[in-house]
């Protein structure tokens, strides 16, 4: 799956969450576009919502919350273009089927909220446009993330699944980063992680575990306001130490290896052991294990390889410590 610049199948993609972390303000907005290409973010994130189509009209108050944080679809356009500017990705989460068609043309990917992982008619719009879709796996089980694959990828859309603890912030012990090998292995699909921790050790640790997609909250700053995602969002400094930590994680996870490394290769030969002789021995001694010993550096026969001298007379006079090799051998 490509998330901007970054093909998951080469390199975890890093994703700065601003959310809703601009406030309704559409210039904050653009600046945390900015500070997330300058961190090395490969993509940032919004989510649009349209409150009345999110809660009931008794929700007096969370309406009016929302309503403050909306922004407009020509607003969103402004922030497409930004991070398009800057060579970063541009995802959404669309809260209503609405929003799905006019974000289309804008996102690289729809991003599926947990809150909606089971709301089916969503899913099936996002998926239906050909974008990819990435759903976060909170308040659900693997086969809640099934049946979200299964919508998806029926579509002929590309699919991720993102484990995710919905709870804000979440505490380590509830991290459950295990869960990302497991969603891997039993989805058979690009995974990731939705992080809510404080901090970033729980990225660098997932990527470890597997994953390929990283989300996380992004603000200019923790005490920006009251509203609750700041506290638990990386400021400029720590999303940029976030991507580089990443980076040096993959580069020390590597790929499997197959033989020995090339990097190896000077070491090798100084601390592998050879056959040597345990005594000095004469011509004509027919060598029996106790004349044998094993010594670095490895120019000479392997350990292991010892029947190929045992019970053959010298053809020469050897010192203790020296090689023995089947040409030292009469016969």
């Amino acid at each position: 799956m490509r998330i901007g610049s970054a093909d998951t199948t080469e390199r975890v993609a890093v994703i700065a969450e601003v959310g809703n972390n601009h406030e309704g303000d559409v210039g904050v907005a653009l600046e945390l576009v900015r500070a997330a290409a300058a961190a090395g973010a490969h993509a940032v994130k919004f989510q649009a919502i349209d409150p009345p189509r999110l809660v009931r009209p008794t929700e007096t108050a969370r309406l009016e919350q929302l309503g403050r944080f909306q922004l407009t679809p020509e607003e969103f356009g402004r922030l497409h273009d930004e991070a398009r500017s800057l060579g970063i990705g541009f995802l959404c989460t669309p809260f209503d089927l609405d929003a799905v068609a006019w974000l289309a043309p804008l996102v690289d990917a729809f991003k599926i909220a947990s809150a909606d992982n089971d709301f089916a008619a969503l899913i099936a719009a996002a998926a239906d446009t050909g974008r990819p879709v990435v759903v976060s796996g909170g308040m659900t089980d693997l086969d809640g993330m099934r049946a979200a694959r299964d919508l998806v990828q029926g579509r002929g859309a590309e699919f991720a699944a993102l484990h995710c603890v919905s709870a804000y912030p979440t505490e380590p012990e509830h991290a459950s980063l295990a869960t990302i090998p497991a969603l891997a292995a039993g989805l058979g699909a690009t995974v990731g992680y939705s992080d809510h921790t404080l901090g970033i050790e729980a990225c660098v640790l997932a990527v470890a575990l597997g994953a390929r997609i990283l989300e996380k909250h992004f603000t200019l700053r923790h005490d920006y306001s009251e509203f609750r995602d700041h506290q638990l969002s990386a400021e400029p400094a720590e999303l940029a130490e976030l991507v580089r930590r990443v980076e040096e994680a993959q580069t020390l996870i590597g790929a499997p290896r197959a033989g020995v490394l090339a990097a190896e290769e000077p070491v090798s030969a100084a601390a592998r052991r050879s056959i040597v002789a345990a005594s000095d021995l004469s011509a004509g001694h027919v060598l029996r294990a106790m004349d044998l010993t094993w010594l670095r550096p490895g120019d000479g026969l392997s350990p292991g390889r010892e029947d190929e001298l045992l019970g053959r007379p010298l053809a020469r006079d050897v010192v203790h410590g020296e090689t023995l090799l089947p040409g030292d051998l009469a016969g």
